[in-house]
């Protein structure tokens, strides 16, 4: 489900921040939900079964890594973190436990709009669909064949295993870890140079300019995103 008639549940102890997107995310055509606590927060995702979670970290009654965790053992929904810890080591975390997404504030409204259709996208099943439009690229997973502007590119299995679940999990964020344990297998995830290596490898076939790219981004310190 996308923007008309999805439901976005906030999470977030700050009036203002909640009365922000109540305001600017009805605007959009979403239907949007507020919770100030963790604990109200685990309730009404139970009860208002939102499309999405936009949560804090610091919340009063209990940390938001923890309402994250909580929410794991039993829902899929996507959670985008909202918060202003920007340390490397905070997004990891929250990434690793199982969010979507991590905005810093201030935050703009047309990024997090962005990252929430990336959510929703990714959440409606885009997974499941057999080709993955990247506008030039295009990526059909059932022949496991790549394209760029028609032409077929040539990967080797380590890049196309790589290039895949960047594409499943388009826009979303997929720390070094993840990666390197899905595609490298458990006791990797400590060998980010492979990493740095084949995301080159893969910068240089699929984009027009490798030194700029506009599919695969890094988010410094954090890992990387398919766009």
């Amino acid at each position: 489900m996308e923007a008309k008639g999805a439901r976005i549940l906030v999470v977030d102890d700050e009036r203002q921040i909640r009365r922000l997107l109540q305001v600017a995310l009805t605007g959009y055509g979403y239907e949007v939900e507020e919770a100030s606590g963790g604990q109200e927060g685990l309730v009404k995702v139970a009860t208002f079964r939102p499309d999405l979670v936009i949560l804090d970290l610091g919340l009063p009654d209990m940390d938001g890594l923890e309402v994250l965790r909580r929410l794991r053992e039993w829902s899929r929904v996507p959670v985008i973190i909202l918060s202003v810890r920007e340390q490397e080591s905070d997004k990891i975390v929250a990434l690793d436990a199982g969010a979507d997404d991590y905005v810093t504030k201030p935050f703009g409204m047309g990024e997090l709009l962005a990252r929430i259709r990336a959510a929703l996208r990714h959440a409606a099943g885009l997974e499941k669909t057999p080709v993955l439009h990247f506008g030039d690229l295009v990526i059909d997973l059932a022949s496991r064949r790549v394209t760029v502007d028609e032409r077929e590119v040539k990967l080797t299995p380590t890049e196309y295993e790589l290039l895949k679940n960047l594409a499943v999990h388009a826009g979303k964020v997929l720390t070094h870890r993840q990666l390197l344990r899905a595609v490298w297998g458990p006791g990797s995830e400590n060998d980010t140079h492979y990493l740095r290596v084949y995301i080159g490898q893969l910068r240089r076939k699929i984009e027009a300019d490798p030194s700029r790219p506009r599919h695969i981004i890094t988010e410094p310190g954090v890992g990387y995103r398919l766009l």
